[in-house]
């Protein structure tokens, strides 16, 4: 009777995360493909489709080089982000005990991460003015930087239940820091490299704030930020903004659908790590 009682719930459980899902999927797409005038219902099947809608929007956001920017901004963090910050963990986690340079920025680092950005939001409009960090270039570094403290944190943890006994065995074959860390230490990593570029991926791609400050200039804009054209003083064309959205999430989903063995094997090792 325990069993059935439990079963039930998590049937419930599971009907209800699927709605909680699918339905404002449901909603995007059904209003990406209405038209204005069939607006009075929108969790109606619309009486007539205007896949014209994908054409205007890819038109007026100027989508394949917002596209291109986004995808550069992404990708390039991407690479650095795993390289660079999957190091500097590494450094600090097996110095610490040994110097106290190490264990200050461990703890410098750290404290980063309970600062919010708009804190910090004006006085890096002016620096980046100051340096020219207000473009694609730049702003990719800066999400590299800013990455660094969440990684750092996420990357010691799992350097930690690395035994140092392979680095030690390692530098007795003659392999120097860097040869350790990335012929021994950086394969042992990658369940923690596939969460790290998860949450990377998906919080570039879906950044709003940060480019809405830095990136002035039309031609450096982001998909995110190209979104605001659908919006005027007094209304906002719902038809085409939604199938812009449509246009913006399909990358994601379809990297998901390919990449979704990698990923998912990633997550469940780290768990069970």
């Amino acid at each position: 009777m325990k069993k059935r009682y439990n079963d039930i719930i998590t049937a419930l459980l599971l009907v209800g995360a699927a709605l909680f899902i699918l339905l404002p999927l449901y909603m995007t797409i059904l209003i990406a493909i209405k038209d204005p005038s069939d607006m009075n219902q929108v969790l109606s099947f619309p009486k007539l489709l205007r896949l014209e809608n994908f054409a205007d929007a890819w038109r007026m956001t100027k989508f394949p080089r917002k596209f291109f920017n986004t995808a550069f901004i992404t990708v390039v963090n991407l690479g650095f982000t795993i390289i660079t910050n999957s190091f500097v963990a590494y450094a600090i986690t097996r110095n610490r005990k040994k110097s106290k340079f190490f264990g200050i920025m461990y703890y410098y680092f750290i404290s980063a991460m309970f600062i919010p950005f708009c804190v910090i939001m004006l006085p890096l409009v002016v620096q980046a003015n100051i340096f020219h960090l207000d473009n694609v270039m730049g702003i990719t570094f800066l999400y590299v930087i800013f990455g660094l403290p969440m990684n750092t944190f996420i990357y010691s943890g799992a350097v930690k239940s690395i035994p140092i006994a392979l680095d030690e065995a390692a530098k007795i074959d003659g392999a120097n820091p860097l040869q350790i860390f990335w012929s021994v230490i950086f394969p042992v990593l990658k369940p923690t490299t596939a969460t790290v570029a998860i949450l990377s991926f998906m919080w570039t791609w879906n950044d709003f704030t940060m480019p809405l400050v830095l990136l002035s200039d039309e031609t450096q804009q982001t998909l995110q930020l190209a979104q605001y054209v659908f919006k005027s003083q007094f209304s906002v064309n719902y038809n085409l903004a939604f199938a812009s959205y449509v246009m913006v999430i399909l990358p994601i989903l379809v990297i998901y659908i390919f990449c979704q063995k990698w990923i998912m094997s990633g997550v469940v090792a780290g768990a069970v790590k």
